[in-house]
């Protein structure tokens, strides 16, 4: 049987289809003005790249913040409950998923079974989040993926998590003739600080799983690393984990 997990976030939505345990493929594309619209068009990619069809399909379950606009699913589902699913699937030794996406960030406490014991968002301001590294890039007159290019170095002192202070302490660096990858690094060690803090209420770890579409940028995992003084592993593609953990609770049910 083949089943499929669709995640409509805020900047991406991402499909996986899956079988026996075994992804037969993965898209993401843009979100875009509709949500609804994305999820549909993402389905569709993954099941053109699977080589099936609609009809053969058993379950969907979709999750993200665009999941109540997918009137094709079977079941919608909160995306901490998925993305500790998708983790768990690629290092199940781990206890702690981390993930930064476009609009929040969630630290999840789970068990050998991937199942939630705990967890804390942050889905209240952009500090820590994709957009807040998306407006400094900006500030800095940078593409993002730019950002995954430059250099490590020293990391400059960025003090405020509020976007807007943080905005004017880059500036303000800037005009210091303060090197942009100093400026970039110290961003990174700002949001990684402020993600373990979120982290520490949870638990003792064991290994933790760094996802959402920030974890790409090795710079961040550089970072995160350091301020939770352990390694963390990074999967493949990070960006699917939501709609991979969908697709296996769509086999599961």
């Amino acid at each position: 049987m083949i089943y499929a997990g669709i995640d409509v976030g805020s900047v991406a939505a991402k499909a996986v289809i899956l079988s026996n345990g075994k992804i037969l493929s993965r898209v993401i594309q843009p979100t875009g003005w509709s949500p609804g619209e994305a999820g549909k068009a993402v389905f569709e990619a993954a099941l053109a790249e699977a080589k099936i069809t609609r009809q053969d399909v058993t379950r969907i379950v979709g999750t993200g913040y665009g999941r109540v606009a997918l009137d094709f699913i079977d079941r919608a589902v909160t995306e901490i409950t998925c993305h500790a699913l998708g983790a768990n699937y690629f290092f199940p030794a781990n206890n702690l998923v981390i993930d930064i996406g476009g609009q929040d960030s969630k630290a999840i406490l789970i068990n050998k079974d991937g199942k939630v014991l705990n967890f804390i968002m942050n889905d209240k301001c952009a500090a820590g989040t994709g957009r807040f590294i998306q407006v400094i890039a900006m500030t800095l007159g940078l593409e993002l993926d730019r950002l995954k290019e430059l250099p490590p170095a020293k990391p400059a002192a960025i003090n405020s998590m509020c976007t807007v202070f943080a905005e004017s302490e880059v500036v303000s660096l800037l005009t210091q003739n303060v090197p942009k990858e100093r400026i970039v690094s110290g961003l990174y060690r700002s949001i990684a600080r402020r993600t373990a803090a979120m982290a520490a209420s949870l638990g003792s770890v064991r290994g933790v799983t760094f996802t959402g579409g920030v974890a790409r940028i090795p710079g961040m995992q550089e970072a995160l690393s350091d301020a939770l003084g352990c390694p963390v592993n990074v999967p493949d593609n990070p960006q699917i984990i939501g709609a991979l953990g969908a697709a296996i609770l769509a086999e599961n049910d």
